[in-house]
């Protein structure tokens, strides 16, 4: 017999929840409208294979691909209606909006492996051309052309719209603005229709069905079944070149990349932050676009001490909030670093003076290379080896001096003298302190010297 979880909560398949989250974006009026150009959209892809089928057009196929990416969009324009509803959850602290950037690119990126297949198709019928009817080729490139448009001007999709103005113009855009530009110079009046920038779905679909007019007029003349197949190549081809920018941008997006025409207005906020009062350093900064308008951001603000935190937050969230909307700011005082004495234990026994003194002598091979007028080491006849400086103090070796002074008070400290004999023989005097106050190394040329003598005066 198994466990009975009285208080366990039942988990929905994917299949549940999906049908949880229809329900939610269905119950939106406005999602409605949609919902009818969707079926409404199914009906007349179905139509339109049919006649595919029974023409053997390859342009009419590349032309539905078309009302198969519009399906596609509409499904977009659900998910955006789905992330307004949306709250931001423990899982998803930056909301969902990331989701609409995700159907974006996938449509986009489906549309053009539809291109492809397209083109690998019309490379296999140029090696054996078929027959193509013209009986409904006109009328399915009409209806298809209905449709579209149709869709495109009635459903207002947010996110497209936002793609299609954010993301670089395509090669059909900016041939279609040269030759505006060429008419509206001709006829002044014009210029109000044909826009500089001209939405790119409307121009595929007016592109594409202009090419199927110009195949079935070739093909009912003379009968020239190739130009389906070249017909079939220009629509896949402006599809592709049409939707691989969309698909950049949204990728740049999905990346978390910053856009570049927002890091100038960046860098000059930035620059106002780090002039605020109280505020040292701006650091760490990094900031991402998180949908489609929105962008997000962190950034570490070191202040003085005296500084009112509180006050410089409010000031560097409002000049940056006029640009990211969701924005994280951690401010932090500055801290003064001290430094340390000593970075090791004291031992016990450090009171106390040792038995041997470890003092660093020079080489003697220095002596050779002083110059008697001047006293300073004579430059050598060859330059030394690189990284290596003749110095008296290169290569020295400790040495151990026997301390044989008396220890007064007890308390470890030295205040005795050491021997002449030693002075000379090694050139040093050794100082008049024991090891706890420091070792301090004294020359034979030195002048003065610190110790006193057995007398208890000052020694010359």
């Amino acid at each position: 017999k198994g466990t009975i979880h009285l208080f366990r909560k039942s988990q929905r398949s994917l299949v549940g929840k999906l049908t949880h989250e229809f329900r939610l974006v269905a119950a939106d009026r406005r999602s409605w409208k949609i919902l009818l150009f969707g079926a409404i959209n199914l009906i007349c892809i179905g139509f339109l294979l049919m006649w595919c089928s029974s023409t053997n057009s390859i342009a009419l196929t590349a032309y539905t691909y078309l009302t198969i990416f519009d399906l596609f969009s509409l499904v977009t324009c659900l998910i955006s209606y789905w992330v307004m509803m949306k709250k931001p959850s423990p899982v998803y602290s930056f909301g969902f909006e990331r989701f609409e950037v995700l159907a974006v690119f996938a449509s986009t990126v489906l549309a053009q492996l539809g291109a492809l297949f397209i083109l690998k198709e019309s490379a296999e019928r140029f090696l054996e051309q078929p027959e193509i009817h013209t009986g409904r080729l006109l009328v399915g490139t009409f209806v298809a052309l209905f449709f579209n448009l149709f869709t495109m001007l009635s459903i207002k999709n947010k996110p497209f719209a936002y793609v299609s103005e954010a993301a670089s113009t395509s090669w059909l855009q900016e041939h279609v603005a040269d030759l505006s530009r060429s008419i509206c110079g001709i006829i002044p009046g014009l210029s109000s229709i044909f826009l500089p920038r001209m939405n790119p779905f409307v121009l595929i679909d007016i592109a594409g069905a202009l090419a199927l007019c110009i195949t079935y007029m070739l093909i009912e003349i003379n009968n020239y079944f190739a130009v389906d197949t070249a017909s079939a190549i220009a629509i896949a081809l402006m599809t592709f070149g049409t939707m691989y920018p969309m698909s950049v941008y949204s990728g740049k997006v999905l990346l978390q990349t910053t856009p570049p025409h927002v890091i100038g207005q960046l860098d000059k906020l930035l620059r106002e932050v780090s002039t605020l009062d109280g505020v040292l350093e701006v650091r760490n900064e990094h900031f991402w676009t998180l949908g489609f308008g929105s962008l997000a951001g962190s950034v570490h603000v070191r202040i003085r001490r005296d500084a009112n935190e509180q006050m410089v937050l409010a000031h560097v969230t409002n000049r940056l909030y006029t640009l990211v909307s969701t924005l994280t700011v951690q401010i932090f005082k500055d801290d003064w670093i001290r430094p340390t004495l000593s970075s090791v234990p004291i031992a016990n026994n450090i009171l106390n003076l040792s038995d041997h003194h470890v003092i660093p002598m020079p080489s003697l091979k220095a002596a050779d290379n002083l110059n008697p007028v001047t006293s300073t080491p004579a430059k050598p006849s060859s330059p030394p080896p690189e990284f290596s400086f003749n110095t008296p103090g290169k290569n020295v070796s400790p040495v151990i001096l026997l301390n044989t002074q008396t220890k007064p008070y007890g308390l470890g400290f030295n205040h005795g003298s050491a021997p002449y004999s030693s002075v000379l023989n090694q050139g040093l005097g050794i100082p008049g302190m024991g090891a706890a106050q420091g070792f301090r190394t004294g020359f034979a040329n030195v002048p003065s010297r610190y110790g006193t003598n057995a007398r208890g005066q000052p020694r010359p």
